[in-house]
């Protein structure tokens, strides 16, 4: 697998490629262009904020004091929930739009999976700055532990990469996963401590949100930006254990069954 990996770091410039063509592609003939990678959060952000805040009052449940403060944390973890629901929708389908390309003598078929989590991680990157102005602007300080970003965002690239490299794999020969998939990430959107927060669920229920891996990943940018702490430790390094346990057996499988691409896409 070593060698696997330093044959991937050889095509780097492939990845570099079919990212900035897959980034130009997506706003083509848009009139903002890569303006929408910063439009798209903020309108997600009123959006959740309508629905979640005044309607359903989940501010006001999770003991928020204000409308405003329950909107920063609402978009603190839309934004990384955003990048990894769309890498795994996008790579169970990633293989079959690309399959002119796997056809290719000697294409190093695992970049597309890459492609797809690396181009959805700029687009966070590029919603980063919409969610700290409106940290200035709703007058709630940043502290140093923002900070602790880089370690945040590396444990959730690796436990992302290893289920898109499951899912891609595995929805080349069952096309059903697809659709499973979409209906599965409404359950996980609700199962993570994106509307609420962990404290304000009973017990029992922690100890199941607990064994949802996103649950850490996503407190994980709570604590950097809207707590202003360092995170549960113990939990968090569970967690990036547990990514990279992911991120070995999605690979492993995904290179067991390289040589059934061909003739399933």
């Amino acid at each position: 697998m070593i060698e696997r990996f330093k044959e991937i770091f050889r095509h780097r410039e492939l990845i570099y490629t079919l990212v900035s063509r897959e980034l130009k592609a997506r706003y083509r003939g848009t009139v903002l262009g890569f303006f929408w990678s910063l439009f798209n959060p903020l309108l997600l952000m009123l959006v959740y904020t309508v629905v979640f805040g005044f309607i359903v009052g989940g501010g006001r449940v999770s003991g928020f004091a204000s409308t405003k403060l329950y909107a920063l944390f609402l978009f603190n973890g839309i934004l990384p929930w955003t990048w990894f629901s769309s890498s795994l929708l996008e790579s169970a389908n990633v293989l079959n739009v690309q399959g002119a390309l796997i056809k290719k003598i000697k294409f190093p078929v695992e970049v597309l999976p890459i492609m797809v989590v690396t181009t959805n991680m700029v687009h966070f990157i590029l919603g980063l700055p919409i969610l700290v102005a409106f940290f200035f602007l709703f007058g709630k300080a940043l502290t140093p532990w923002v900070l602790f970003l880089p370690v945040s965002l590396l444990a959730q690239y690796i436990l992302t990469m290893g289920l898109c490299f499951l899912v891609s794999a595995l929805t080349v020969h069952f096309k059903d996963i697809k659709d499973i998939l979409s209906n599965l990430l409404t359950l996980w959107f609700f199962a993570t401590p994106i509307i609420y927060t962990y404290e304000s669920v009973p017990r029992a229920l922690q100890y199941v949100l607990n064994l949802n891996p996103m649950t850490h990943i996503v407190e994980s940018y709570h604590y950097a930006f809207y707590f202003g702490s360092l995170p549960h430790y113990k939990r968090f390094t569970i967690t990036i254990l547990v990514g990279l346990l992911f991120f070995y057996l999605g690979y492993l499988i995904f290179d067991k069954l390289r040589d059934t691409y061909v003739e399933e896409v």
